[in-house]
């Protein structure tokens, strides 16, 4: 089943709404902005997307979570890169089309999803780096019952470990822009 978006095209916020618009988690979204910086030979390729009018780009964000803080800043920053249109979609306000995106079952952001002028989904990333999420997905299935009781125990652990591998710097956001560019250069 393919699953076309173009009804979401002009419902969401522009990345500069957002930033604007945030209640929760400003001051660290606009750090991790600002502390962004272009890994070497990555630029040229999103700009070499410039002169693509054919892709969008709809976001899955809420601003109270972590993922979103760290993650989305990149994502501004390649899609601005990249001249794609990007709006961001809250989480809380879409669920019928967060409910079409699902990891392992689950609703988490962001999600980023790319799409062709007439609301086509071409690709999506996220919701973190694949190194990040693939803890989460050990995790949970290692435990898969959300009523054991240990399981908020062990799940923060597991969140404990993906700040771990996120990391103190932006050393991450490298390989966002690499995922990015991997998703990219397929569509």
């Amino acid at each position: 089943m393919s699953v076309n978006l173009k009804d979401k095209f002009g419902t969401g916020k522009t990345p500069e709404q957002f930033m604007e618009g945030m209640t929760k988690n400003k001051e660290a979204f606009h750090d991790w902005y600002n502390r962004f910086s272009w890994p070497e030979g990555e630029q040229t390729f999103f700009q070499s997307l410039a002169n693509r009018n054919d892709l969008r780009c709809l976001i899955l964000a809420s601003d109270w979570c972590g993922d979103v803080v760290r993650n989305v800043p990149v994502v501004f920053h390649a899609m601005n890169e990249a001249g794609i249109t990007t709006e961001v979609l809250i989480m809380e306000d879409n669920l019928d089309v967060m409910d079409q995106f699902l990891t392992m079952g689950g609703r988490a952001i962001p999600v980023v999803i790319f799409t062709d002028a007439d609301g086509n989904v071409l690709g999506k990333w996220g919701p973190r780096p694949v190194h990040v999420q693939a803890i989460m997905t050990a995790f949970k299935q290692e435990n898969p019952d959300r009523n054991a009781p240990d399981y908020e125990e062990k799940i923060k652990e597991a969140r404990a470990k993906m700040l771990q591998e996120y990391g103190e710097d932006t050393g991450y956001q490298a390989v966002i822009i690499k995922e990015l560019h991997e998703t990219l250069a397929k569509l």
